[in-house]
């Protein structure tokens, strides 16, 4: 058992007291947690991936008018369909839309467009305190060889984050994407801000964080907004206090094997509220879909796995094991299909596919 997970989560429960010693934007927005688990079942089981096509390094790459590639979007996104993926977490970039705020959210519908095609509901991410530093509009850094997210940039980037200037044009950004697409039904849900703290920022991240769910709260989306608690120590304690007391819905990070993992969904799960998790899926570390899929299954936890192809992020090496001349790695890290679409391991995909083709009880009692 996780102890200090445990004694995070025990002292941070969602009660009166925790309302009291926790800042909490908006309370009479967040959602009732019966409003919360009753649109929970209206969702089938949600499956899916941390998705970035694999013709782009980054977010910025990603969404950017000159390399922003529908047509790659619509093969991968349907190879996903194929084996019963129903939903994508997707990161967006503030400085993509800053550069061209018009084109970025025509992209962004186009995208939702393509989506539904698949049948696929994607959940957006804002903020990102990962990886690079400093994302700079235009052409993207290339590739580095055996280097996992070699190209990634965080948002809004190390020190834009904590520099309050900033914060009005980020504001602007946050609300005008709410406004657009805030009541879009081909949207699951909001992720505001993934993994504040990360790359050492720890409790630094907490002005944006409050201030982004601040500008979300004011807006006032008809999907759930949520961030994910991901780091569980005492480090993290006020980052995921925070965070666990302002999510519509819990959502969280884990990439230990079966048996921790099922400890922090049954510790999770105390919060009465739905319970997504936005990450998992490291082959190297014990996590994978053989030995976790079935547990999320069964438990009735959203699985959203780290990537869906092979591409330009390399994230199929691990985070500290590089290979500098870019051989192919014993055994993949992540990512479900090799770059012509062939599953990675069949076994695998056959897995997905299987459990999301049979209905669970929940699904089968409210005659789904």
């Amino acid at each position: 058992m996780k102890l200090k997970l445990f004694a995070l989560l025990a002292g941070s429960m969602m009660s009166a007291s925790v309302f009291a010693q926790t800042q909490v934007v908006a309370p009479e927005k967040i959602w009732p947690a019966a409003k919360a688990n009753a649109w929970y079942k209206q969702q089938p089981w949600l499956v899916g991936a941390d998705y970035i096509p694999a013709s782009a390094i980054n977010q910025l790459e990603m969404w950017q008018g000159d390399t922003f590639d529908p047509a790659g979007i619509d093969k991968e996104l349907g190879w996903a369909e194929g084996i019963g993926m129903n939903t994508m977490r997707v990161f967006l970039h503030s400085l993509a839309y800053q550069a061209d705020p018009k084109g970025f959210k025509s992209r962004v519908d186009q995208f939702l467009t393509i989506a539904a095609k698949h049948h696929i509901k994607p959940m957006f991410v804002f903020f990102d305190d990962c990886w690079n530093k400093v994302p700079n509009i235009g052409k993207q850094p290339d590739k580095k060889l055996g280097i996992h997210n070699s190209g990634w940039m965080q948002d809004p980037g190390d020190p834009a984050y904590k520099e309050t200037s900033n914060y009005p044009r980020l504001e602007v950004y946050v609300k005008d994407i709410l406004k657009t697409f805030g009541h879009d039904k081909r949207i699951l849900l909001w992720d505001l801000y993934n993994e504040p703290g990360n790359s050492g920022k720890l409790a630094s991240s907490l002005p944006l964080l409050v201030k982004i769910f601040t500008w979300a709260r004011e807006v006032n989306p008809e999907q759930p907004i949520t961030a994910g608690v991901w780091k569980w120590d005492e480090k993290a304690r006020e980052l995921s206090k925070f965070q666990l007391a302002n999510s519509d819905v819990v959502s969280y990070h884990c990439y230990d094997g079966p048996d921790q993992h099922l400890r922090t969904i049954q510790l999770l799960k105390m919060y009465g509220r739905p319970v997504l998790c936005t990450e998992y899926m490291a082959r190297t570390r014990n996590s994978t879909f053989i030995n976790s899929l079935g547990i999320l299954k069964k438990e009735q936890v959203a699985a959203i796995n780290w990537g869906l192809v092979d591409g330009k992020t390399n994230t199929k090496y691990a985070w500290d094991t590089p290979l500098a001349d870019g051989s192919e790695p014993k055994e993949w890290f992540h990512e479900v299909f090799r770059a012509d679409g062939t599953p990675y391991k069949k076994e695998e995909t056959d897995l997905i596919k299987k459990l999301t083709g049979e209905k669970s009880v929940t699904e089968t009692a409210s005659g789904k």
